[in-house]
């Protein structure tokens, strides 16, 4: 059957248009109207876990019962389809909300680092499953799951250059004096929050959106936060005021960083390596 189909039948309905697109085009992703003039936003693709980790990742968000997400309608191997949500120009105290939003999420903890299930950041697996001590050794959950997985994943794709294979070896050796001079809570993260994954609705309201979520330092979501240009002052002195930062944050920013350069090595290619080396490079030249 048709994904068509299959929606029309979910939805006890027919879907009239997507978009400036008619039901016939062979993509309807986006948002798509049924007869009764109800919108819904539908993401597909090829068969596998993602959807159903997106949903669970959104519902893991949603059960904290501090920021808006979507509303899922219907989860498929190869969809989901949630509430359509209008993207709007933020007024003045948008930021200011999303800030304390983000803090006060990151108030909920768990007893161990990562997630109950491998999710997905990007098109990148990300791994969460964490055995024996891994589950509350934060720098060494952080180094294999996330360093060392994405140079393994870019070694094994031909994009680690013997520089940044060396650079990963030497980092392993300091890894622990990175991290483990802070105490670490295991915080509920969004995971991959850049200006792209949230919304601004049409009350004003954030609401948070394709999050790659799990359980780990909170410094790691505000690094991202921070890696195309950042946010508006107002959002981090929102959360400051709601979740203070712990100090030395600013020496720890780098290597969060790092995760989501590999990552954008792998996904993009080798324009990132340069970035992911100079990343490494900070903690190299301060020994």
């Amino acid at each position: 059957m048709k994904l068509i189909n299959r929606l029309e039948e979910i939805l006890n309905e027919k879907i009239v248009v997507k978009g400036n697109l008619s039901k016939n085009s062979a993509s309807l992703d986006g948002k798509i109207e049924t007869e009764s003039g109800k919108f819904y936003f539908l993401k597909s693709g090829e068969p596998g876990r993602s959807f159903f980790c997106e949903e669970n990742g959104i519902k893991e968000i949603a059960a904290a019962n501090v920021v808006k997400t979507p509303q899922i309608v219907a989860t498929d191997e190869d969809f989901i389809l949630m509430e359509y949500i209008s993207r709007e120009e933020p007024d003045s105290q948008f930021f200011d909300k999303l800030g304390r939003s983000l803090a006060k999420l990151h108030k909920k903890t768990s007893k161990s680092f990562g997630f109950y299930e491998d999710n997905f950041i990007g098109g990148t697996p990300q791994l969460n499953i964490a055995k024996g001590a891994m589950a509350t050794n934060w720098s060494e959950f952080y180094f294999e799951k996330r360093i060392l997985f994405q140079f393994k994943l870019a070694e094994s794709k031909g994009l680690a250059a013997k520089k940044l294979r060396d650079s990963i070896s030497r980092l392993e050796s300091m890894i622990g004096s990175i991290l483990d001079g802070v105490k670490v809570s295991p915080s509920l993260l969004h995971g991959d929050l850049w200006s792209g994954n949230y919304l601004c609705n049409n009350t004003m309201v954030p609401v948070l959106i394709d999050p790659a979520v799990y359980y780990g330092h909170r410094e790691a979501d505000l690094a991202m936060t921070r890696l195309f240009g950042g946010f508006p002052p107002e959002f981090y002195q929102a959360y400051n005021d709601e979740y203070p930062q712990q100090e030395g944050w600013q020496q720890r920013e780098n290597i969060y960083r790092l995760y989501h350069v590999l990552n954008h090595l792998n996904l993009f290619g080798t324009g990132y390596l340069y970035e992911a080396e100079t990343l490494i490079n900070y903690y190299i030249c301060k020994q």
